[in-house]
Formats: C-alpha cells, structure tokens, sequence
C-alpha cells in the first residue's frame, strides 16, 4: 500500500470535493457491477441448473460473512495507511472473482469466486464509508449520505436491468461485465482519487478497536443493526424466488428490482432530508427499520403480482431510509481519532445479520414449500425486524437523537 500514502498535510477544499466526486462515480459503477450479478445467482443456479436454494444461501451468507467480517480489519487498516490503496486494491480482487463466476459451474468453483469478490469487497467497503465521512464535514454528511442513496439506487437500476437483458444471452456474460465495472473502478480510483487520511489518532493497529468496542452505545447499535440486514439480505435470496414463482417469468425480477430502484433515486434524497429536521437521523432509521419489516409481512402474503409490487415499494421506502441513516448515525457516534475502525466495526452487522439471514432464508424458504407454507420466511424476518426497531427505538431513548448528539466535529 506505499503507493498511496497517507498525506501530512489537509486536503484541499478542491481535492475534498473531487474526492467526493470520485467516490460517488466509484459508489454508482461498484453497486452497478453489484446488482448486474448477484440478484440472478439464485435463479441461474437454482430456477436454471436446478441447485437447492439452501445450497445458494450457503454461498450468499459466506459471501456475505467474510466480506463484512474482513472489513473490520480493513477499516482499521486503513486508520494506519490511508483509504486509497485498499480501495483500488479491493476494486481489482472483485473484479478478478466476480468475473471467475463465468467459470463457476461446480459447486466449490462458485464458492471460490463468492470468496474472491468477499475479499475484495472487504478490502474497498469499510475504507471507502470512512473516506467519505473524512471528506465531508459535520454538516456536509447527511447530504453526502443522502446523494450516496440516490447514486446506489442509479446503480442498482442500470446494473439489474443489464442484468436481466444479459441473462437472455448467457450468465456468463453477465459475469464478466460484472467483473468489467469493477476494473473501471479500479482505473478510476488509482488516477483521480487523492489520498484520505481517515484517521487522526496515533495509536497501533488494534487501538481502533479497542475504542470501538468499549463504546457500548455504538456496539449496541451495531448489535440492533443486524436485525435489519437479517431482513434485507432477502432480496437477493428469497425475494427474486418468490417473484419467479408467483409471475412464473425471469423477467418479473426486473420489476422489483426496478421498483426499489426507483425508489431509491427519486426519494433516496427527499425522503431522508424530509424527514430528518423532524425525526433527527436516529429516528427515521427506526422508521425504516419498522417500515422494511411490514414490507416483507406484505410480501409473504401477497395474492398475485400488483399486491407484490406495492409490498416490494414498501419495503423499498423502508431500506431507503435506512442506507443514509445508517451512515450518519455510524459517523456521528464514531470516535473521529478512528474512523475506518469504526467502519469496519460497524460491518459486523452486516456481516452477523446478513450472514445469518442467507442462511435461515435459504432453508425457511424451502421449508416453507415443503409444509405448503409460503409465507414462513416472510413472517419470521419480519418479526426479527420489528425487534431490531423496537430495540432501536428504545436504546436512543425519547427523543431518538442520542447520536446526533454525540457526533464530533471533523476538526
């Protein structure tokens, strides 16, 4: 990592908004690159070549496991060493395993590849979460945030419905264009982005750790956290199952997808801004939470596709929501001497709730068509999310503002 070494001195307000810039495009082509791949993992591998999809959640919680729980090492690595190399870095090794999914038609093959792309994505996420706090300042974070939503949820549009018109040629070709983005990434990264020192403490590798986890209020929110990512790992398992089965065409992933996509770029920005004068960032992340939860009750009970679709929106406004206020809450808590610390620290709930969620969403999903009981999976995610809300809403007490209070200025 000695080619992007930490600077000595600030940044300049240019170099900060370029750097801005840089992450938001890198942001748009990583979560493009994303969704052109994964949301069809289930229906190549299971609908197409007949594989369990407990076989799959398998995969996608191991993915999901080691990404995030990697990532706590590189947001504390990148306290030590800047965030620009890890990300370049990280961009590169995905789009080596991503583009191995081409190959992937054995099991342990498809293992080999998920556990390539975790690793780069462990590499570039916490680093990239903490350069963006690093470089906006207090005030500017929010928006940042908010912007952040509306650029996924551009990605997420073009990369699903890339996908889906790919997929009618070949996987294999949805692989590799995955892969593709990923070194566009990379190209991007190593030639505009200006190196982010993410870090003003001085302490060795594992101080950041260590004053993560003796923070018991950002520990606790990061254990409530896990209760929604146990919930919207489900849309990259059970919900695009559950759509094939109920239009009976490939094709209807691409409207739900579409959907949440919409979602995301034409409220991603309004919606959280709107909200947060009033609720503050801590309380509409409860809002989302809850509202991510009754998304998926409706999902499990939804009669045919238009009542689907309008549970999927709901479902979408919740995760909308939650994205940017996720973030805000991480970097207000977030001791500003270890930001990337904190970041990778705050994967972990990802890395337990997602992980936990592939698996159980696998195996309720065919546990439920096997006791002719659809909607298990539906009702048992939506109940662990009710609960992260509720425990949400009572640990920032009255008020819901307990964060934004503690939040510390970028100095």
């Amino acid at each position: 990592m000695t080619d992007f070494p930490v600077p000595s001195h600030p940044l300049s307000d240019a170099d900060r908004r370029r750097g801005l810039v840089v992450l938001m495009v890198t942001t748009f082509f990583a979560w493009g690159g994303f969704f052109l791949v994964v949301p069809l993992l289930a229906v190549h591998y299971v609908d197409g070549l007949g594989w369990a999809a407990a076989a799959i959640g398998v995969v996608l919680a191991i993915r999901q496991f080691l990404q995030q729980g990697l990532t706590t090492f590189s947001g504390a690595l990148a306290d030590r060493v800047g965030a620009k190399g890890l990300i370049a870095v990280g961009m590169l090794v995905r789009a080596v395993g991503f583009a191995a999914l081409a190959w992937a038609d054995t099991y342990p093959l498809l293992l080999a590849a998920v556990i390539l792309a975790a690793v780069g994505g462990a590499l570039f996420d916490a680093p990239k979460s903490a350069a963006i706090a690093a470089l906006a300042t207090e005030g500017e974070r929010p928006r940042y945030f908010a912007i952040t939503g509306v650029v996924v949820g551009l990605g997420i549009t073009l990369g699903t419905q890339a996908g889906a018109l790919l997929l009618r040629v070949d996987f294999d070709l949805v692989a590799l264009v995955s892969g593709g983005c990923y070194l566009l990434i990379f190209a991007t990264v190593v030639l505009f982005l200006p190196p982010v020192a993410v870090s003003q403490g001085e302490g060795g590798f594992w101080h950041g750790f260590g004053l993560a986890l003796r923070d018991r209020r950002f520990v606790t929110f990061v254990s409530l956290m896990a209760g929604h990512w146990f919930m919207s790992t489900q849309f990259f398992l059970t919900l695009p199952l559950a759509t094939v089965a109920l239009a009976g065409s490939v094709e209807a992933v691409a409207w739900v997808t579409g959907i949440n996509s919409a979602v995301t770029v034409l409220l991603g920005y309004p919606l959280p801004r709107l909200l947060e004068p009033r609720l503050g960032a801590t309380g509409s992340l409860v809002l989302g939470v809850a509202a991510t939860a009754i998304g998926l009750l409706a999902i499990g009970f939804a009669p045919g596709v238009p009542v689907l679709l309008a549970a999927v929106f709901l479902f979408s406004l919740g995760t909308t929501l939650v994205r940017p206020n996720e973030q805000t809450v991480a970097a207000a808590l977030a001791d500003r001497r270890a930001l990337g610390s904190y970041f990778g620290v705050a994967a972990l709930s990802i890395a337990i709730g997602g992980g936990l969620g592939n698996v159980a969403g696998g195996y309720l999903y065919d546990l439920g068509q096997s006791l002719d009981r659809p909607a298990l999976p539906w009702v048992v995610c939506a109940l662990v999310g009710f609960a992260s809300a509720a425990g949400l809403r009572l640990s920032m007490g009255d008020s819901g503002r307990i964060a934004e209070s503690q939040a510390v200025s970028p100095g």
